[in-house]
C-alpha cells in the first residue's frame, strides 16, 4: 500500500482524535446504547436507533484512522528547505485583487483550506510544487485562469 504522507502536527492531531473515540467517544455511546435499552421496545425507540448510527459512524471513523496511521509517513517539515515541496507554508499574492493567501502543503488526510491547509494532491499544490520565491504561477481555478505571485516560502 501506498504511504501516506503527514506532517508531524497532522499525525499528532489524528493520533489524538483516534485516542479520544476510543477512549471517550465509544464507553460514551457504549453506555447510552445500554439505557436506551433500558426503555423497552427497541423497534420504536428513537433514542436507541440514534445511539447505534452514532456508534456506527465511530467505528467507522476509527478504522479509517487506524488505516491513515498504519500507513503514515511522518515528514519532519523543519529539517526542508528549498524550493515548494510537502509541508512548505507557502504566502501568495492574487495579481490581479493583490489578496495575500497563506498556505501549507499537506497531505490528504489533514488538508483543510479553512485552516489554510492545501492537500498536496490538489491542483494549486502540483502548481506550486518545485517553485520558488518571486515566482509567478498561473493557475486554472473552477472560476478561471488566476495568477500568483509566491511571495515567501518557509518550512516551520
Amino acid at each position: 500500500m501506498e504511504k501516506i504522507p503527514l506532517t508531524k502536527a497532522g499525525f499528532d492531531e489524528l493520533d489524538e482524535e483516534l485516542k479520544n473515540l476510543k477512549m471517550v467517544e465509544r464507553p460514551a455511546i457504549i453506555r447510552a446504547i445500554a439505557e436506551a435499552r433500558e426503555h423497552g421496545d427497541l423497534s420504536e425507540n428513537a433514542e436507541y436507533h440514534s445511539a447505534r448510527e452514532k456508534q456506527s459512524f465511530i467505528e467507522g471513523r476509527v478504522k479509517e484512522l487506524e488505516a491513515i496511521i498504519s500507513l503514515a509517513d511522518v515528514i519532519d517539515v523543519a529539517s526542508l528547505s528549498g524550493s515548494i515541496k510537502f509541508g512548505a507554508t507557502v504566502t501568495l499574492v492574487d495579481e490581479d485583487t493583490e489578496e495575500e493567501k497563506t498556505y501549507q502543503i499537506v497531505g490528504e488526510p489533514e488538508a483543510n483550506l479553512e485552516k489554510g491547509k492545501l492537500n498536496i494532491k490538489s491542483p494549486l499544490a502540483r502548481a506550486l510544487i518545485g517553485k520558488e520565491e518571486g515566482d509567478s504561477i498561473e493557475f486554472r481555478a473552477p472560476g478561471g485562469t488566476k495568477d500568483f505571485e509566491i511571495l515567501t516560502v518557509a518550512y516551520k
